[in-house]
């Protein structure tokens, strides 16, 4: 399981511009059973994804790919989280990216 973190960066400016391509970006991950969770970092800081079943490469791969982290609207940095417990609610959170009980 991952936390990224998308802070505001030096061309925060340029968000309202990008926000179209960001938006689509996240609707992918979602899409595709990545993402788990996505909001803002308080006060206006950036944003913060929960991923899950997926690799540090591949989560990497798809973070460069969002057009905010491409134009240095963020930067990103990937936290990785190996979970021992979890509520019964979040306890697919338990399984690694190979689907394997931990």
């Amino acid at each position: 399981m991952f936390i990224v973190l998308l802070r505001f960066s030096q061309n925060a400016g340029r968000a309202a511009e990008l926000m179209d391509g960001h938006n689509a970006w996240l609707r992918r991950g979602f899409t595709e059973g990545i993402f788990l969770l996505a909001g803002s970092l308080q006060p206006k800081l950036g944003g913060a994804i929960i991923a899950h079943g997926t690799t540090l490469p591949e989560l990497q791969a798809r973070v460069n790919d969002d057009p905010f982290v491409a134009e240095h609207v963020v930067e990103a940095e990937i936290l990785s989280i190996a979970p021992g417990r979890a509520d019964d609610r979040l306890a697919f959170l338990l399984d690694d990216a190979s689907g394997l009980k931990r």
